[in-house]
């Protein structure tokens, strides 16, 4: 395949980089005690909505845009560049859940509002262990008529808190895992922030007592491979992104500091590391752009590509962030430098929907499959 962007690409990109850095603030986040209540979380996300990107991957059927995880990745990127605080991630994980998953009358009844911005999605999938595949014994479904009766928990879920559905994964009571559709302003959900070391994003735990919810209509072995797949896929985009973006800060700023006369990206052992960076980003950027057309294609090849796009730019943006820190020396640890940021982010992304190890795993696996 041709890695090259295209024009329409190239930009797509450049607009979502000059309307986030001119509207996007991380001020109220970069001082001491700050939490993710204090990121522009519903200011940020009406930005977003007024841009028409809650609808990027939304089929045109519903209002959306319909465009592929290439284009996907122009807007994603970039928004990770800026650690924009949004709702944007959990509204589209469950915007997808819906799309591949849900019936016709449950497209019908929640996409046209997804893409207009007036209506956000969060996936809840995760147990306690941060284990995502089934089976999801922490939260079970019980059917009651027409509707469904949820109970248990869910962990880790991004944007819950923002959320006015959430898409909940839980056990039948025949055994099988399934996905459900519930509103998250109803008694039976209740919905927790966690003290996150990323402030600029919300992850929650779910609890959920005789909650009211739909089935959607796929079954777990057809949406859930499916799912996973875009959603490694998003968290890598993320990744190398911010990857790519810290070493342009560590470079400028090695460029800037003096030290004996002489800037420090002069010395050996920095050149050394930024260009460690430099291939670190490059493989990233590769990995990901891969993944993306790998799966706009519905290529063969899409699940593998996002499992090793996932698994090598957790590794590399917790690599790269952590040098910075250093190369930045002692400023670098303070709370008004965004390097923290940057780095609470890799983490983050490193273990949500599993690590880079569960993604080595899954891809040697797969690679035995296919040989055997």
């Amino acid at each position: 395949m041709n890695f090259a962007l295209s024009e329409d690409h190239l930009m797509l990109r450049q607009s979502a980089r000059t309307f986030l850095e001119k509207e996007i603030s991380l001020a109220r986040v970069l001082v001491p005690g700050a939490t993710v209540a204090d990121a522009d979380y519903e200011a940020n996300w009406s930005k977003i909505a007024a841009m028409g990107w809650p609808g990027l991957v939304i089929d045109e059927a519903y209002d959306g845009l319909g465009l592929s995880c290439i284009d996907l990745a122009m807007i994603l990127g970039e928004m990770a560049r800026t650690l924009a605080p949004s709702p944007f991630l959990g509204t589209l994980f469950g915007a997808w859940a819906v799309q591949k998953g849900g019936s016709e009358a449950q497209k019908k009844a929640l996409l046209p509002a997804v893409a207009a911005g007036s209506t956000k999605l969060a996936l809840a999938v995760a147990d306690a262990s941060g284990a995502v595949d089934p089976p999801s014994h922490e939260a079970t479904a019980r059917k009651r008529g027409q509707s469904w009766g949820l109970t248990g928990a869910k962990s880790f879920v991004i944007d819950a808190a923002a959320a006015d559905w959430l898409v909940v994964a839980a056990q039948e009571e025949g055994g099988n895992r399934a996905f459900f559709l519930l509103e998250a302003n109803q008694p039976g959900v209740q919905v927790d922030l966690l003290p996150w070391r990323d402030v600029t994003r919300q992850v929650a735990d779910v609890r959920l007592k005789d909650a009211v919810g739909e089935r959607l209509a796929a079954d777990d072995a057809t949406l859930w491979p499916w799912l996973r797949d875009r959603v490694l896929f998003a968290l890598a985009t993320e990744s190398a992104a911010g990857t790519q973006r810290v070493m342009e800060m560590t470079v400028d700023y090695a460029k800037e500091r003096m030290a004996f006369g002489r800037p420090i990206g002069s010395y050996q052992a920095i050149k050394h590391s930024l260009a460690d960076m430099l291939g670190q980003v490059e493989c990233s950027n590769a990995a990901t752009l891969y993944a993306a057309w790998a799966l706009s294609e519905n290529h063969a090849r899409g699940s593998l590509a996002a499992a090793m796009a996932k698994a090598y730019t957790s590794d590399a943006y917790m690599a790269v962030s952590q040098r910075s820190i250093q190369i930045f020396g002692a400023i670098g640890f303070t709370w008004e430098m965004v390097n923290h940021l940057y780095f609470k982010r890799a983490r983050a992304n490193a273990e949500l929907f599993g690590s880079a190890r569960a993604q080595r795993a899954r891809v040697i696996d797969m690679v035995e499959r296919k040989a055997a």
